[in-house]
C-alpha cells in the first residue's frame, strides 16, 4: 500500500444536533491543498473518521485521493 498524503494543517469535528442531523466543521491550510491540487485546479480528498478524536478536538482526518482511472482498460459486458 503506498504512503498517504494526510493533510497537514487540517480540522474536521462532527456536529451532531437533536433532530438528529450532523455536519462536519471542515478548516484545511491553503498551502497543504495547493501542493496537492491537480492541473485543473482541483483536489481530491478521503474523509475519514478517526479511531480517537485528536488533541485539537478533530473527529475525522483528511489524506489526498491518488486513485487515477486506467483509460487502458476497457470494461467488458457493459450492457449498453
Amino acid at each position: 500500500m503506498a504512503e498517504r498524503n494526510y493533510i497537514n494543517k487540517c480540522k474536521i469535528v462532527k456536529k451532531e444536533f437533536d433532530n438528529g442531523g450532523s455536519l462536519l466543521k471542515v478548516s484545511m491550510g491553503i498551502d497543504d491543498l495547493q501542493k496537492i491540487a491537480n492541473e485543473d485546479g482541483w483536489v481530491n480528498l478521503i474523509i475519514t473518521k478517526r479511531r480517537t478524536p485528536g488533541e485539537n478536538g478533530s473527529t475525522h482526518l483528511a489524506y489526498e485521493n491518488e486513485w487515477k482511472p486506467d483509460i487502458n482498460k476497457r470494461e467488458e459486458n457493459i450492457p449498453f
